[in-house]
């Protein structure tokens, strides 16, 4: 073989593998933008609720209780609780009658916890939070003791951060819905949740369709969520 032609079968040869390389790599950069087109279909938007974690206290007695007293609280969930006439000279609540239910997002000072008789259980005693309100006392059930054993579940029941920066990265127009205690399209559950308080969840709550009736403090709502986000709102059973 002349050198000459060696040469060109060289030439060839270089170029040929040059095109398989480059058709090789078009190949593996083909796969992989559809692998990451798919696996962003599949894959759902980032929830940056998720990521918000509230402070806790976690008290286990009387005394880790009263940190409570230490700093504001926000009520987590509105029209579940009720609180009653608090008597700061004796003591003692007046279990006989209700004063009402706490509100949405209703921010507390809590001035004192103690413990109280439990009606109908006299083996027990009801762990209270006393606050004021309108110049007068309240105080609501934050739980129990029995046989030396506190249980309290007032991380359950409170925020120890205000809301509105624990949820900084809502719209400002969800939060102004919030603030005049109202739902309106596009609302997800926690923020209906804050905006009217408790909701209940019309037969087993499952699925991308979900009814939830809130009792809104005697101004029932009816609120259809689709996706995750408030689609119907209308008013409630009475």
């Amino acid at each position: 073989m002349s050198p000459e032609l060696k040469q060109k079968l060289q030439i060839v040869l270089a170029v040929a593998i040059a095109v398989s390389a480059l058709r090789l790599a078009y190949i593996l950069y083909e796969r992989s933008e559809s692998r990451h087109k798919e696996s962003q279909k599949q894959a759902p938007p980032l929830n940056a609720d998720a990521y918000v974690v509230p402070k806790k206290l976690y008290p286990y007695d009387l005394k880790s209780a009263r940190q409570l007293t230490q700093q504001p609280v926000w009520v987590k969930e509105g029209f579940r609780y009720t609180y009653y006439p608090y008597d700061p000279v004796n003591h003692r609540s007046d279990f006989s009658h209700e004063a009402g239910q706490l509100l949405p997002i209703e921010k507390l000072s809590i001035k004192d916890v103690v413990t109280d008789i439990s009606p109908g259980s006299p083996d027990q005693r009801q762990v209270m939070a006393v606050f004021e309100k309108a110049g007068h006392a309240y105080s609501f059930p934050i739980g129990s003791l029995k046989a030396g054993d506190y249980r309290i579940y007032s991380d359950e029941m409170l925020f120890l951060q205000d809301p509105h920066e624990l949820y900084h990265h809502w719209p400002a127009d969800i939060w102004q819905a919030i603030d005049r205690h109202e739902v309106i399209a596009g609302m997800n559950e926690l923020q209906a949740d804050f905006a009217t308080g408790m909701g209940i969840p019309e037969g087993s709550g499952l699925g991308e369709e979900r009814i939830l009736h809130y009792p809104n403090g005697g101004k029932p709502l009816t609120v259809v969520y689709r996706n995750g986000k408030a689609a119907e709102i209308k008013p409630g059973p009475g």
